[in-house]
């Protein structure tokens, strides 16, 4: 005899509930192993709207929030390379990932700084398990956009000081000629 008010789930139920937990994994684990970088925070004590505010900055970032289920996160992690994140899955926890290995890191300490409910618990980036320290220090890196930026900027450099000093002689007598020029009117 069930208890009144609580109603047991029908066996329609729990096999929709069931399907819709296998495509959750199948996407975490496609997440996983696709991404460079991820990060695992514990989120509790955040409100909806800093929350809203942490995923409005990763997408400007180039990252994602995402808040799982810690045990179908875990079942996802299974044969990925950032399996070694799997301990830290205890609690509240969310998961910010980014290709550019550096920019979901970058925006999680940020947000940490400026928001004390949200604790950095560690990472993996590829198959290297990241510590706090880790996620903090990668998080100092530049950019990928900001490398190769740095990259074609020092390319650049001596291909314009050789414009430079090709137009130089070509400039000197121009003003040589001009001056003779004066002189001779004069």
């Amino acid at each position: 005899m069930q208890p009144a008010g609580i109603s047991l789930p029908t066996k329609e139920e729990s096999t929709v509930d069931r399907a819709e937990k296998k495509v959750a994994v199948a996407a975490l684990n496609d997440v996983f192993k696709t991404t460079s970088v991820v990060v695992v925070a514990r989120y509790s004590g955040l409100t909806v709207a800093q929350m809203q505010n942490l995923r409005r900055q990763m997408r400007a970032a180039g990252a994602t929030v995402q808040v799982a289920k810690n045990r179908l996160a875990k079942i996802a992690l299974d044969g990925t390379s950032v399996a070694s994140v799997g301990p830290l899955l205890k609690g509240p926890t969310l998961i910010a990932y980014s290709d550019d290995p550096v920019a979901a890191p970058k925006v999680a300490v940020a947000f940490a700084k400026d928001h004390e409910k949200l604790v950095i618990l560690g990472g993996a980036m590829g198959t290297t398990a990241l510590n706090v320290d880790g996620v903090k220090s990668l998080a100092t890196m530049p950019s990928l956009d900001e490398l190769r930026a740095k990259l074609i900027g020092l390319l650049m450099a001596p291909a314009t000081k050789i414009a430079q000093l090709s137009t130089a002689p070509a400039a000197k007598l121009a003003r040589v000629f001009q001056a003779y020029a004066d002189r001779d009117a004069a």
